[in-house]
């Protein structure tokens, strides 16, 4: 454990002091690059150098358990972090647009992902039916919140538009999530086959949760004035809720996200009130610091993962198709949604405007590859391996491939939308 924990760190502070020195790429994504980068090294040195002590260091790198550090671990305290950073006056603002992104788009995207890659596996005689292609869908649909908030709100998008896709991703993961459920329960025929039910029990639970132990907790938190004591209470709340909904079968991803943002509201709502809560900041630079260290670590450690992951053979067509096709369904949901959002459009764009800017902005990340590599449980070898690569390439052509041009994407459509707002008054004034 220990050896490990030096091997991430070294990652973090090796790429983070190459990456300013010389590449000057978003922080997140040089992690998640140079750590691919440098664990595909290893593996040629493995394949190379004839050192039995080496092949055995390198195997062992890869032999973590990311699906328990991530879902049993750490993914509460990134996703309370992210929460507590949300505006909550552009998030009522922008919560039609929001609520059917995470709840339409979401179901919509996964349905259509499935459909379109079960004609990708009749084409190619793959070893998967209808429901475990949809299940993939489930995997790589819905945004991650982590990557929306490491990455996209550090490129110059603005506030409106950050507002929207970040609490869309926030929500998004807890449709997919119980969607997930609700389709492997088809597959390994366990008894969940009403998905609104398992929605209503999911979110129902997750809310009252959240918001029943948040309350009590920061009744506790108003009762002392030491920063230090609001940062046990806050982890305390997030970690406690986390794991009575997983234990009830509620949301816990839901549950860490309204814990956030009722605890970012209530602390707002006592810097009001009080002359002095939190003077020096601690509260609020702590979960900034463990947010930033905690991604760190996630990116390295999906970096990592290719140590230990075996290639499918039908990886060479397989994964290109899977791309395509997770661009067309992400799209066709958010057209959906747009459509039924109206003239609420978030930014003042127009349904084409919005659609590319929603689809290309749609970064994946770990929550698709621990929900990837649990399908190991009850899939066919040949089956997994398909989950694992589709969900790791998807990773990587999101934050790379999306991450790093999203910010020309989103500036050339604001230069489109200018002309075409200009060109609207034009007319009027003629």
């Amino acid at each position: 454990m220990l050896l490990f924990l030096i091997v991430i760190l070294a990652y973090i502070v090796i790429i983070g002091t190459l990456n300013e020195r010389v590449f000057k790429l978003q922080s997140d994504i040089a992690l998640i690059f140079f750590s691919l980068i440098f664990s595909v090294i290893l593996l040629i040195a493995k394949l190379i150098v004839p050192d039995p002590v080496l092949k055995d260091l390198i195997g062992r790198l890869g032999e973590f358990e990311f699906r328990e550090y991530l879902m049993d671990g750490m993914l509460c305290f990134m996703l309370f972090a992210g929460a507590s950073k949300v505006n909550m006056g552009k998030f009522r603002k922008n919560l039609r647009p929001i609520a059917l992104l995470a709840l339409l788009t979401t179901v919509l995207s996964s349905f259509l992902y499935g459909g379109l890659f079960y004609l990708v596996a009749l084409a190619f005689r793959l070893p998967m039916d209808f429901w475990m292609c949809v299940l993939l869908g489930c995997v790589v649909s819905p945004t991650d919140p982590i990557a929306a908030t490491g990455i996209l709100s550090k490129i110059g998008l603005s506030k409106n538009v950050c507002s929207v896709i970040e609490n869309e991703s926030l929500f998004n993961d807890g449709t997919g999530v119980t969607l997930f459920i609700f389709v492997r329960s088809l597959i390994v025929h366990s008894g969940e086959s009403n998905f609104a039910i398992l929605m209503i029990k999911e979110i129902g639970g997750a809310f009252a949760v959240a918001l029943g132990v948040s309350f009590v907790l920061f009744s506790v938190m108003k009762m002392t004035r030491n920063p230090v004591r609001y940062i046990m209470i806050s982890l305390l709340d997030v970690a406690s809720v986390y794991m009575i909904c997983e234990h009830f079968g509620f949301s816990g991803v839901i549950a860490s996200v309204v814990c956030g943002m009722f605890f970012s509201y209530c602390m707002d709502r006592m810097k009001r009130t009080a002359t002095v809560v939190d003077p020096e900041h601690y509260y609020g630079d702590f979960w900034e610091i463990l947010e930033s260290i905690l991604n760190s670590v996630l990116f390295v450690m999906i970096g990592l993962l290719v140590l230990n992951m075996k290639l499918s053979v039908h990886a060479l067509f397989v994964v290109p198709a899977a791309l395509l096709i997770l661009l067309l369904s992400r799209g066709a949901g958010v057209w959906v949604s747009s459509v039924l959002t109206g003239r609420k459009i978030p930014g003042n764009y127009n349904l084409k405007e919005f659609v590319i800017l929603m689809t290309w902005s749609a970064l994946k990340g770990g929550l698709s590859m621990a929900l990837a590599i649990e399908t190991a449980e009850y899939l066919p070898e040949a089956v997994y391996r398909i989950f694992t690569n589709v969900a790791y390439v998807t990773i990587f052509f999101t934050v790379l491939v999306q991450g790093l041009s999203i910010k020309k994407v989103y500036f050339a459509l604001e230069k489109h939308k200018a002309e075409r707002l200009s060109a609207r008054t034009g007319k009027a004034a003629q």
